[in-house]
Parts: structure tokens; sequence; C-alpha cells
């Protein structure tokens, strides 16, 4: 089976910027996936993220060699009440067992944020524990392979042209657009353009190989 490499792998938490950062990569001309939910998204796309990459990032690199890894990193201040007001919408629709959102983030969220209830996601020093071990989950996979991973904050001036230089294109002026601002989580949806990759496929998903190697 012939594997396809060299992917790009977004692997910061929902609300650090991944709608930004993907929006960036689409005028940037790569093909862009913001979710994934079947093998034809991951073979088409070269620019994944948010579910379920950021909870698979280890299992995805042993099945995409030479792939690269971009970590978001947020102010915690600014994080904890977006991530709240996200969570809170999804809370119903991710633990009913009749239906809801597909397993694949289900299981992602459940795994990030567990135990995944109203009271923890209410908390802000459980928000802030799920945010440092998935930090530091990412920190110790990657460990001294820093070549392989990125870590920005977008909201920083010199993040793009450390993301530039990261994937070996010129540096340029400007700044990431802030996208989703005010709780809006449907900035992805509204961007037209040809090279975005459908994260399902006619609104179903599908096995994922890089989940069948498993032992």
């Amino acid at each position: 089976m012939t594997l396809s490499s060299n992917k790009i792998f977004i692997i910061g938490l929902p609300r650090t910027g991944t709608t930004s950062i993907c929006s960036k990569f689409l005028s940037l001309s790569f093909r862009v996936a913001h979710t994934a939910y079947t093998q034809n998204t991951f073979a088409q796309a070269r620019v994944i993220a948010d579910t379920p990459v950021f909870s698979d990032f280890a299992k995805l690199d042993n099945f995409y060699p030479n792939s690269q890894f971009i970590y978001l990193a947020r102010e915690l201040s600014l994080w904890i009440p977006s991530i709240r007001q996200l969570l809170q919408r999804m809370h119903t629709n991710i633990v009913r067992d009749d239906g809801g959102f597909n397993p694949y983030i289900k299981r992602c969220y459940q795994q990030v944020f567990s135990p995944f209830t109203l009271e923890n996601i209410n908390d802000d020093d459980f928000l802030i524990g799920c945010y440092q071990k998935h930090q530091q989950s990412v920190k110790q996979y990657f460990g001294q392979r820093q070549g392989q991973l990125l870590t920005i904050d977008i909201s920083k001036g010199e993040s793009l042209n450390a993301l530039l230089s990261f994937i070996e294109m010129p540096t340029q002026q400007g700044n990431f657009e802030k996208m989703n601002c005010g709780g809006k989580v449907t900035a992805w949806k509204d961007i037209k353009s040809p090279l975005k990759v459908e994260s399902t496929h006619n609104g179903r998903i599908a096995s994922l190989d890089y989940l069948a190697t498993e032992n």
C-alpha cells in the first residue's frame, strides 16, 4: 500500500485559530480540509486541521511519514471563555447515545475534555488542565524532532513568517486574518475556494485507514 506523505497537520485545540490558519493555507494555494472524516478527504487534502487530527497526531505521524505538524497556542485567558462557549453548545450532541455528532467528533472531544460534563466545562481549572495536558502530550511526543513541529500563536506578529519559513515559502508582510470572533463558528463554511476539501462524502463519514492499522 502506498501512503500519502508530507501532509501538514494543524494539531492545536479548537478555538486556537484553526480556521484562520486554514484560510491562510488556501491563500497559499494548498488544498485544505478543516476537519476530515473520510479517507478521500485525507487523500485529497495537503493540510488538515481540527478533528480528528488534534487527538490522533501520533497515529497520523506513523501513518503519513515525513509530515509536518503545527501546534497552535493561545493565551489561556482568551481561550477559556471561547472554548467554554463552544463546548456548552456541543455538549448535548457529544454525550447523547441516539445520534448527535459523528463518532469521530465524539471520541476526540471526550478524550481531550474528559470527563465531558457540564460541571467540568464550567470549571476554569478543568479547562486549563485539559489544555496543558494536550500541550504537554504534543511536546513529549515530538521531543527533539523540532524540525517536524512548529508551535505558534497566530495573534503574535511574528507567527505568519514563522509559518512561511517552516513550510519553506517566501516571507511576506501581514498577519493572520481573525475569524470566528465573538463565538462565531461558521466562518469556514462561508469561505468559497476550489481548494477546500469536503470533510465528508455527501454528509457521510467513512472508515479511516490510519485507524485500521491499530493493533
